[in-house]
């Protein structure tokens, strides 16, 4: 057992080797939390870790008792109103106005493994005993409503994850303005805060920065969880780095606006809250109506951030993951984006999938341009059933005909959630776009939002999408987006439910998913969403992989995939090979470098390769020989930040198979260096005794403690580009 229940004590014990979290029912009978870290032993009581005392200005919550008062307890999911100030995790609105609630215990239920969240993505067991969950029911006498909340706890990991029901088992509507999935109150500020910021061609880049009185934290409310601010934060040790130290992660399985924030109160106790973003929300709840929150994970690591990542990593690949591409090794494709953008024929794709064949690609992806008038991104978008005859005489299924007959699997480009006005779709129902009425419109790439809040729109575009994939031959979907919602309203939401819309829109996307990944478990989905706007867990339950960035130049990439890394596995990451100048910079990095970087990826081309000599063939020739060598121990190893690129002109990284057999290292310099000191760089997770063969050269043997204490001497020589910039080496090393 992971959970136990104390019921002399009223107190709940979720733990495991590596974590504790202790929850006390309080004398009013709401929830609060007595413990969150390290294991620790179960004992008779943990109550003597509530504290309470007369404080000027604080507010009680029985007369003339001094020792609870809201505000200064630590609690499991607070409302505002009742002694506590702060930020609450949720609020009703009910219909005397008020938004005043106390919910007590009533009572609670333990079992084996999770329940399935209806029409929400949600980490998951293959087998009961992989985790225990409990749910504690809560209860609100005055206004007759039920608010359950769930805790899983996996058996061999410190991760725990959270969600919320409510219920309303009154005669009145409810209306939900609030419902985040999880609180967390800390006992001290005594963090660094760690988010994952940036913009299109700059996604998820590392931000560190100490907490304070007050509040701190990260949002989105562009209708996706977006480019800017990725669903995860961390609380950091100050001396916590990425080897070493406490470390608290937080990461939301969602694709839609979310709020996380990280509040320091008065007596430097912080607060956690992560959920949907209250702004633009509101669902009404009427009798015996409920309302399901979507998951939030929470992981603790005392091995630093490396440590908190392994966990989210293997956590997001096998038990987030999910389908025959889960645990099957990705294939290396070619993309035609960059080669051709919507510039092409049949001729020309198949003249790139030749050449790509014999160099040993097993993938070729047609991206924008098949469909409709679709000559640039003013036209076509919502046509999927009417392929383009002068592009593709024989349609989809004559040229994934022949690019099988090359020996390929071949796949395709959608973005269903959008449409042009230049199209048949919107000519057809110009009111499913989102858009409010009496005010105009904003475009965005020439495109507009579909209302996927609505069923029926979400049933016209699986018909033509699920039309496509049954009449060809398809192993892959580029699942793209790109851009976000503007003029929020939904033409049949009413005025009551346009607070529904932005929820309903992200969950009608997962039906869409939900219905295609069911009906053709063969086909590997990829999301993109302009790259990494959508780069999130909730779409890595569909897709198991996602277009990690637009941006495919090898230098920015670094800091792209090193901030990725964070949470989300080399698994989930598409990474190409690029043309230069890159297209985004005008950068030239060597062909080498590109590679090096795209290998600790979901690995692949996006060039015309016949515009490559006839060396830069075999080049990449032998980067896919290594690729395929390789793949598995790149998807499936235990991956480790050696080096930053956000502190220095040098990144380095490794991974390593769980048995420790086997290891693959990156290093990659920036820009060259005069007459600089002779350069190592220290290795992480390989075993001390083992001794390792360093890329097959017999003459260069080490045992692992040395590798990980001395370093690995890194030769000039042996770095592509070496004396240019942008240089970089892959090392191997295999047990002996």
């Amino acid at each position: 057992m992971t959970i136990r229940f104390n019921e002399a004590s009223g107190e709940f014990h979720l733990f495991n080797d590596d974590i504790s979290y202790v929850i006390g029912i309080l004398r009013n009978g709401q929830l609060g939390n007595l413990y969150f870290g390290k294991r620790v032993k179960e004992r008779e009581t943990f109550r003597h870790l509530l504290q309470g005392e007369l404080r000027s200005l604080a507010a009680y919550v029985f007369e003339n008792d001094y020792e609870l008062s809201l505000q200064h307890t630590k609690q499991e999911y607070p409302s505002y109103g009742t002694t506590d100030f702060r930020y609450p995790a949720f609020e009703i609105l009910q219909e005397n106005g008020s938004r005043i609630t106390c919910f007590q215990y009533k009572s609670h239920d333990i079992f084996l493994g999770k329940r399935k969240l209806e029409g929400l993505p949600a980490t998951y067991t293959e087998q009961p005993q992989e985790a225990e969950t409990l749910e504690i029911t809560l209860y609100d006498e005055v206004i007759d409503a039920e608010l359950i909340l769930s805790y899983s706890i996996y058996r061999d990991s410190p991760v725990l994850t959270r969600h919320v029901r409510f219920i309303n088992r009154g005669s009145h509507e409810l209306v939900l303005t609030r419902a985040l999935s999880l609180c967390v109150d800390l006992p001290d500020d005594d963090f660094e805060m760690v988010n994952l910021a940036g913009a299109w061609s700059r996604e998820r880049h590392v931000v560190v920065g100490g907490l304070k009185q007050g509040v701190q934290g990260i949002y989105s409310l562009r209708g996706a969880s977006s480019a800017e601010h990725n669903p995860f934060l961390a609380l950091k040790r100050p001396s916590a780095d990425e080897h070493a130290g406490e470390v608290y992660g937080f990461s939301f399985v969602y694709s839609g606006n979310f709020l996380a924030q990280a509040e320091v109160d008065t007596h430097h106790a912080t607060r956690v809250l992560m959920g949907i973003h209250p702004d633009g929300f509101q669902w009404p709840m009427a009798p015996g109506e409920s309302f399901q929150t979507p998951e939030a994970v929470i992981v603790y690591s005392d091995a630093g951030l490396n440590g908190m990542s392994q966990t989210f990593h293997q956590l997001y690949r096998t038990r987030l993951a999910r389908g025959q591409w889960r645990d099957s090794v990705r294939p290396i494709l070619i993309n035609n984006w960059e080669a051709t953008s919507f510039h092409f024929d049949e001729s020309k794709i198949l003249g790139i999938a030749r050449t790509a064949k014999e160099l040993g690609i097993e993938l070729f992806v047609l991206d924008d341009g098949w469909f409709g008038a679709r000559n640039n991104d003013a036209a076509g978008l919502g046509d999927w059933s009417s392929v383009n005859p002068e592009k593709l005489p024989d349609g989809i299924d004559g040229l994934a005909s022949k690019i099988e007959a090359l020996g390929m699997k071949f796949g395709l480009w959608f973005e269903p959630e959008m449409v042009n006005k230049d199209s048949d779709l919107y000519r057809a129902h110009p009111d499913w776009i989102i858009e409010t009425p009496g005010r105009s419109a904003s475009p965005s790439r020439n495109q507009y939002v579909l209302d996927f809040s609505r069923r029926e729109v979400v049933d016209e575009i699986y018909r033509q999408m699920s039309s496509i994939l049954r009449g060809a031959s398809i192993s892959y979907v580029k699942w793209d987006m790109n851009r976000y919602i503007t003029e929020c309203y939904s033409a049949t939401a009413g005025s009551g439910g346009q607070g529904k819309v932005f929820h309903k829109y992200i969950l009608g996307v997962y039906d869409l998913y939900e219905r295609l990944t069911s009906e053709f478990p063969h086909i590997l989905f990829e999301s993109c969403s302009s790259g990494g706007a959508r780069f999130d867990p909730g779409i890595l339950y569909y897709a198991p992989q996602t277009w990690t960035s637009d941006n495919t130049d090898a230098v920015e990439r670094l800091k792209i995939q090193y901030g990725t890394s964070f949470v989300y596995p080399l698994s989930s990451m598409g990474a190409h090979v690029s043309e230069v100048p890159n297209q985004q910079l005008g950068r030239i990095t060597p062909i080498e470098t590109r590679a090096n970087v795209a290998c600790f990826g979901a690995f692949g081309y996006e060039l015309d390769l016949n515009h490559l000599t006839d060396d830069e063939r075999e080049t990449v020739r032998r980067q896919i020989t290594f690729a395929k060598r390789h793949r598995e121990l790149i998807q499936k190893g235990v991956f480790y930040r050696l080096l930053s690129p956000f502190s220095g002109n040098v990144t380095g990284w490794i991974v390593v198979s769980e048995d420790k057999t086997e290891a693959l290292a990156g290093y990659y310099r920036v820009l060259n260096g005069v007459n600089e000191g002779w350069k190592r760089m220290k290795l992480a997770g390989l075993e001390s005794d083992f001794s390792y063969r360093i890329n097959d050269d017999s003459s260069r043997v080490h045992y692992g403690d040395e590798l990980m204490n001395a370093g690995i001497v890194i030769r000039k020589e042996e770095l592509c580009n070496g004396t240019g910039d942008f240089a970089s080496a892959l090392y191997y090393m295999e047990r002996v």
